[in-house]
């Protein structure tokens, strides 16, 4: 995705995109305040809800809901409306037995007490299943007024990390190995032993409104520290010191555990509300790593698209001139682009395929950009859970008429005659495969229990998107777009193709599309990190600035690199030029997909059979999608240039 950029007016203008594409709050997204029981004001809550969302961890694709495992429950348990995109991410929200008003602290009060005993097998199975969550690491996810309950904690260099989770519990393993968070207490030393983390302190910072002249108060911060403690009388329970609460390894005792909390509140003026994920985002570990590496990496992308830029000037402006100046009968005995200005617009093989990739690759790009262009401007920031998903599906939807018109007419540009398969295959073949895949996964997903599985009503709703108003939008563009005349070109075809001479290796079709996606994925690769790590390691990804740049840069890259490439082949006289300038710049999707094969095994601790089919499955719906989006842009960027360079040129 790439565009030559020479001027500094967009450079001050990308600049002063990047720094200010870190707004959070827009309409919307109002403040909640709260105050004390008692104050008797009627514009703000006394209560405070706090809300679980579903488990996850990165040793498993698979995540699961609150009530699967066997802790406390709401007795009036009730779900916030979730969106399409909280639900096709899995994300579900219920209420919590965890309940408190607004400053008034709480000491160690008991939640309740789950007993499980040794012959009941019922008991044994939500054991097992609680020790395989702590085994695996799964962590909890608790809202407070639509802000993560933090766990902050020191980590490398004196720095603090404030995890928006905690862990169930940790395993001491029959070697003697402390895994996970057993780290943080020397106490935890029991080989083949749980600890489930059963007691959390909660402290929650606060702004008052009553030195800026506004009523009550609002939540800045909300942060916990999970403890193992076990209580003796669970009735009267002591959380200051004690043992931590164990579970053996074989169940060969009956067990109970007794849940319990603290809370207390703290002012602090200092922070204000439109800020207050500001302690998350900027205490997540490499940040400033990733600011160096990608101004690093626009600054050498920015600089070689603009040596190949001048490179290209220069070159096509002495063949104009060159081409321009000399009689044809010279002309004839000389080689280069030229010479093929009989074929060079020669239809390709396999046109319909072409057409319907380049339809859905133009309703991706724009899906995208939009999509991104609103992320960077806050509406999609994170506080506003699942709306990126959300904005991205119903864009998609709604864009299925500039598919079904960009389709259609390189279709009739291309000499086809057969509308009907392509307005069908070009609302149905590739959002067919992305829901075949998808569809099997939701199965696996289905069978292992797991809150990430789509319900059936959400699929059917799915499909009503796509049939209902996908389709028929795609119809319509269709039809404008065969209505509308083939697309003119600028010199006439040959009626005899021309024979294309013996190619060097360098010009012939393979190695040429090989190296054509070197160039985009490296300046993707380094943001490419940070996206798998949001996705596969749980990493909450905010930086919408920086990703919005690295897609101008990618846009840039392979409009370049596909024109540069274009430009040799035709010089060789290779004119079959249609379907390489799509591969070439595509290729980069194979690249995308070796990167994430390299995350899997390098950076990834996913064990399971289950979680590996999930993890390529879902890889191969992104690889498709990029490489519909990558080819796109460079097919219409060498259409481009072809266009333009035979456009100037005299032809007899």
């Amino acid at each position: 995705m790439k565009r030559r950029i020479d001027s500094g007016f967009v450079s001050v203008y990308l600049l002063f995109a990047f720094y200010s594409c870190s707004a959070f709050y827009l309409p919307g997204l109002a403040p909640v305040s709260f105050c004390k029981e008692g104050d008797g004001s009627e514009d703000c809550q006394t209560s405070i809800q706090l809300f679980v969302n579903r488990l996850d961890s990165v040793e498993s694709v698979l995540p699961y809901e609150y009530d699967v495992f066997d802790f406390c429950k709401d007795a009036k348990e009730k779900r916030p409306s979730e969106n399409l995109g909280q639900v096709l991410f899995g994300e579900r929200i219920e209420t919590s037995p965890y309940k408190f008003n607004f400053n008034a602290p709480v000491t160690c009060k008991a939640v309740c007490t789950k007993s499980y005993t040794k012959d009941n097998q019922e008991d044994a199975g939500k054991l097992d299943f609680l020790k395989r969550g702590m085994q695996l690491n799964y962590q909890h996810h608790w809202i407070i007024d639509n802000m993560p309950v933090t766990w902050c904690y020191d980590v490398e260099d004196s720095q603090k990390y404030c995890n928006p989770g905690f862990p169930i519990g940790c395993l001491v393993t029959p070697d003697g190995r402390a895994k996970d968070a057993c780290v943080i207490n020397s106490e935890f030393n029991k080989k083949n032993t749980f600890y489930v983390f059963n007691h959390v302190d909660i402290k929650i910072t606060f702004h008052s409104g009553a030195s800026e002249g506004w009523t009550g108060a609002r939540l800045v911060t909300a942060t916990l520290e999970p403890k193992s403690i076990k209580h003796a009388d669970e009735k009267n329970p002591v959380c200051d010191g004690g043992s931590p609460m164990e579970i053996p390894g074989e169940f060969d005792n009956d067990v109970a555990i007794t849940y319990t909390y603290s809370v207390t509140f703290e002012e602090n003026n200092s922070i204000k509300w439109a800020s207050r994920w500001d302690y998350i985002l900027v205490s997540m570990p490499h940040t400033n790593i990733q600011w160096f590496s990608i101004m690093n990496s626009l600054v050498i992308v920015l600089f070689l698209s603009g040596m190949v830029a001048m490179i290209m000037l220069r070159t096509l402006h002495k063949d104009i001139a060159r081409y321009n100046q000399v009689d044809q009968e010279d002309a004839q005995e000389e080689s280069g682009w030229k010479q093929v200005h009989g074929d060079v617009f020669r239809p390709p093989r396999k046109g319909m395929l072409l057409s319907v990739f380049l339809g859905q690759g133009t309703q991706i790009f724009i899906m995208t950009f939009i999509t991104l262009f609103l992320a960077c401007l806050g509406f999609l920031s994170p506080a506003n859970r699942g709306a990126l998903m959300t904005c991205a599906v119903v864009l998609w939807v709604l864009l299925g008429t500039p598919a079904g018109y960009v389709s259609a007419r390189l279709y009739k540009t291309f000499g086809g005659e057969k509308w009907k398969t392509n307005v069908l295959l070009t609302a149905l073949l590739c959002p067919g495969i992305v829901f075949a895949d998808f569809f099997l996964m939701n199965l696996i997903l289905w069978v292992e229990g797991s809150s990430a599985a789509i319900p059936f009503g959400t699929l059917v709703a799915i499909l009503a998107l796509w049939f209902g108003i996908s389709v028929p939008l795609t119809f319509i563009g269709a039809y404008f777009g065969f209505k509308k005349p083939a697309i003119e070109q600028p010199v006439r075809t040959n009626q005899i193709p021309r024979q294309i001479p013996e190619q060097s290796f360098f010009t012939k079709p393979i190695p040429g599309i090989v190296m054509g996606g070197i160039l985009p994925f490296g300046c993707i690769f380094i943001q490419l990190f940070f996206i798998l790590n949001s996705i596969w390691s749980h990493q909450m990804y905010y930086m919408f600035g920086f990703l919005f740049l690295v897609f101008i840069i990618l846009l840039i890259t392979c409009s370049e690199a596909t024109i540069l490439l274009c430009y040799f082949h035709l010089c060789a006289e290779d004119y079959h030029w249609w379907w390489r300038s799509f591969l070439t710049s595509g290729f980069t999707a194979v690249y995308l997909f070796i990167y994430a094969v390299h995350y899997f095994f390098s950076k990834l601790q996913i064990i399971g059979a289950a979680s590996t089919i999930l993890y390529f499955g879902y890889t191969m719906i992104m690889v498709l999608i990029f490489f519909l989006f990558t080819g796109t842009i460079g097919f219409f960027a060498c259409f481009w240039f072809v266009n333009k360079i035979y456009s100037v040129v005299k032809v007899d």
